[in-house]
């Protein structure tokens, strides 16, 4: 029997039922969510935060972390910060901060965030808060007052030796990090980071600047290599040589106690991959206690900031395919009910590839197509997928209704594509729905924005 069926295709291309897919009489579930009914009762397109799946990726990480402490005897703790920046909303940083973790901030405005949480209980002094970031003045004060009202666990990682003038205009005592820039990979447009300072300069500012001034204690040395972490050459040298950078900075500054090694921990953008996260984290926290022995300094607590890992997969984005267009002998176009540059802005942007999947008639013959949106822009478009570089999806006759699917796009897409405002061709945004578990597992869903409307745009654009 020959077998060119759409489901044929992905079981022979994938190990598949995975990652929270399966297929059940010939539709796609998502996390054991019937994806068709959520379809016919809220419409395409449409936005998905599955919250679960926040919470089940935090506990992986810091389960694997710990496990790794204990098996190696490593003698310092673990904590867990969400990176703010990968997605704001309300119902992400409840659902994180039920986990026991901390936070790490980008801008001024989070720490206006920070204080709503603080005021609901969702977020307690004795946290910890990582302030990242180019500071304004703004952010130096903000902090400041935070660190005022309490929140004394509050760390503000320099980011140039300049900005400690900031905050030397203020009596009020407060911990400090240092940002190590790092060295990017030899393909990369530039060979230092734009990120942090030379690792030459750190012992000039700690011991002209804060060493001697009672209202700073130095408390973390943080980096972030932009690739991720990798199990690659590039990413263990780059680690190996910050942990020295650590050791030399903790053998004259004893309070020295933490090291942040960042985010970046891999998402699965492809059902054709697998990563191995255990072994990862473990030689991470091998490498660190080595180290730290080699050269005769107490190990450092350890802090990550993962922000894609812990939203990225608990997102979806539904379309429904309006027509076709055969534009020459071979290449054929599936238009979808939306527009790429304003709901999925990293495929163009950045070229992020994402997991795409059929939604229904998976016993249909699959075809090759490219999709395109309904903008007027060239660039609208999705036609390579990651795992085969080219887009499948099943074949439709006239009368037939296909929907498809976007996954793991839990993570920037709403900030970077102007969430609630004007956005390219005056495309709006789809309807947005959560999903949530009861204490019995019985899904629950509820609409957390209706799609935009005309007067909306309208307002802002002043009419």
């Amino acid at each position: 029997m020959l077998k060119n069926r759409y489901i044929d295709l992905i079981e022979q291309t994938f190990y598949f039922p995975r990652h929270g897919f399966n297929v059940v009489d010939n539709e796609l579930s998502f996390h054991d969510i019937p994806l068709m009914e959520l379809i016919k009762k809220y419409g395409t397109p449409l936005k998905i935060s599955y919250l679960p799946k926040i919470s089940s990726q935090i506990n992986k990480a810091k389960s694997l972390f710990n496990q790794s402490i204990q098996k190696h005897g490593y003698q310092g703790k673990y904590s867990y910060c969400y990176c703010t920046k990968s997605s704001h909303f309300s119902f992400v940083m409840e659902e994180a901060l039920k986990n026991d973790i901390h936070l790490e901030t980008s801008s001024d405005f989070d720490i206006h965030i920070i204080r709503e949480l603080a005021k609901k209980g969702k977020f307690t002094p004795d946290r910890f808060i990582v302030c990242n970031g180019y500071k304004t003045e703004h952010y130096v004060q903000n902090m400041l007052q935070l660190v005022g009202e309490g929140f004394s666990n509050l760390i503000a990682v320099l980011d140039n030796p300049e900005e400690i003038e900031m905050y030397k205009k203020y009596d009020q005592p407060i911990n400090l990090g240092v940002r190590i820039a790092t060295e990017e990979e030899p393909n990369y447009s530039f060979y230092t980071s734009r990120l942090g300072m030379s690792s030459k300069k750190v012992m000039d500012l700690y011991k002209n600047q804060i060493q001697d001034d009672s209202r700073f204690k130095l408390k973390m040395m943080h980096f972030f290599i932009n690739t991720g972490i990798k199990d690659t050459t590039y990413y263990w040298s780059e680690l190996v040589r910050l942990l020295h950078v650590y050791c030399d900075l903790k053998e004259v500054c004893p309070e020295l106690n933490t090291l942040d090694i960042g985010g970046g921990m891999p998402i699965y953008t492809s059902l054709g991959v697998e990563h191995d996260y255990a072994y990862m984290i473990d030689q991470i926290v091998y490498y660190i206690k080595t180290i730290c022995e080699d050269r005769g300094v107490p190990v450092p607590h350890i802090f990550t900031e993962f922000g894609s890992f812990t939203v990225a997969e608990s997102g979806a984005v539904i379309y429904s395919i309006l027509g076709r267009k055969q534009q020459n002998d071979t290449e054929q176009w599936y238009m979808i009910d939306s527009s790429f540059i304003t709901t999925l802005p990293d495929t163009w942007g950045i070229g992020q590839k994402f997991i795409l999947l059929a939604i229904n008639h998976w016993e249909k013959r699959f075809q090759r197509t490219n999709l395109g949106g309904i903008t007027c822009d060239g660039q609208d478009f999705y036609n390579s997928d990651s795992h085969t570089n080219q887009v499948f999806m099943p074949r439709i006759e006239e009368g037939d209704k296909l929907y498809m699917g976007f996954f793991h796009t839990g993570a920037y897409q709403e900030s970077i594509g102007g969430y609630g405002g004007i956005q390219h061709c005056l495309i709006p945004a789809p309807k947005h729905v959560l999903i949530q578990r009861d204490e019995d597992g019985n899904l629950h869903d509820e609409l957390f924005a209706e799609e935009q409307k005309h007067e909306q745009m309208m307002r802002i654009l002043g009419y």
